[in-house]
């Protein structure tokens, strides 16, 4: 399925349009609602809860966000919702939750975060909720993974949205867990037919790599991230057809 015209309308806000400092953690409902108000798209992270719940968070652990310790993975997503994110006024979101708060007004793209360590093949919980829930989703959505086997479950779990790959220059200190030969095969993005991805989201710094002028050619349609000033947008955009953005106000472009 091509990804929707809308990823393409308006530049899209990072984990939500946070602020911290402002009450609008990162992947907050704060957040969320503050990007809709904006006319913002939507950028989230999910992970998974104890009892299998898709939940909106970037980290694998609770320390950097919440007063709390250890892994969501470890924690149900009762006690999740519990957990409020700091400077912010509630707790972690389900993805449930935020499908029926953006519910079609703006594009919202999914990152679903790996869950087997090191981009392997031990996934497929997260990717299968995931497809449940946005089986009825009315509006322009679209999931997205660094690890292509995750891209490949959410496929075989009967995922019917736009699905690509979130991709980078993969250098072995950014990425110290994964084996050097896959780092190879994710830098030179050759996963792209055989999971059957529709997009790219590719880390700005790298946009005039090979790989992504080869899938330019190819009229593959390409996302950036993370652009954080006018200056990176500038760059951003002269390769790319659109923007994940935050930390200031990106201009809407269309």
């Amino acid at each position: 399925m091509k990804i929707d015209s809308e990823f393409f309308c308006t530049p899209i806000a990072h984990r939500g349009l946070h602020n911290v400092r402002e009450g609008f953690p990162e992947n907050s409902i704060e957040s969320i609602e503050r990007a809709l108000r904006k006319g913002y798209g939507i950028e989230i992270d999910v992970q998974i809860s104890l009892d299998k719940q898709a939940i909106v968070f970037h980290d694998y652990e609770l320390e950097r966000l919440t007063s709390q310790n250890g892994l969501v993975a470890n924690k149900s997503a009762t006690e999740l919702s519990n957990i409020k994110l700091l400077g912010g006024h509630s707790g972690l979101p389900l993805l449930f939750d935020i499908l029926n708060l953006v519910d079609g007004r703006q594009a919202l793209l999914i990152e679903i975060k790996d869950q087997d360590g090191k981009m392997g093949k031990n996934v497929g919980e997260l990717e299968s909720e995931v497809a449940r829930l946005l089986e009825n989703y009315n509006g322009p959505v679209a999931v997205m993974s660094f690890n292509p086997n995750s891209i490949n479950a959410y496929r075989l779990s009967g995922g019917k949205c736009a699905a690509g790959l979130v991709t980078d220059s993969f250098s072995e200190i950014s990425w110290p867990n994964v084996d050097q030969e896959d780092l190879i095969k994710l830098r030179k993005i050759e996963s792209f037919e055989s999971v059957s991805a529709d997009f790219i989201s590719h880390n700005f710094k790298d946009l005039h790599s090979i790989e992504v002028a080869k899938l330019r050619e190819k009229k593959v349609p390409i996302l950036s991230w993370t652009i954080k000033s006018e200056a990176d947008e500038k760059i951003a955009r002269e390769c790319s057809d659109n923007i994940t953005f935050e930390g200031y106000l990106a201009k809407h472009v269309c």
